[in-house]
């Protein structure tokens, strides 16, 4: 039986004039952080990173905009008790992110 993850991460790139460019689309935390953690035309605007349920017509579940990435925590600690992420993923997730914006910030 084939199991289909039920989240999906859509990374972009935002220009400081306001388009954004979709770089990536990840079915877990840890191809987000290897994968989507990078800048595809050198450093933008920001990062925003879309958490999605697919084949949804309802609201993205959380949308989160480097450097910040303000509502990330209380999002994922939700889902969390829900299982649909561990703690472990959660810790890991927001020091990729905060090393990810540390880096950014110095260039």
């Amino acid at each position: 039986m084939m199991m289909f993850r039920r989240l999906y991460w859509v990374a972009e790139e935002v220009e400081k004039s306001g388009p954004s460019k979709v770089t990536g689309v990840y079915t877990s935390i840890q191809d987000l952080i290897h994968h989507g953690l990078h800048w595809c035309n050198g450093a933008p605007g920001a990062l925003r990173l879309t958490l999605v349920k697919p084949d949804s017509f309802n609201s993205p579940i959380g949308v989160f905009e480097s450097p910040s990435f303000k509502g990330l925590h209380e999002t994922l600690s939700e889902l969390v008790t829900g299982s649909e992420v561990t703690n472990e993923e959660l810790i890991t997730l927001e020091a990729a992110l905060n090393d990810f914006a540390g880096a950014t910030a110095k260039a």
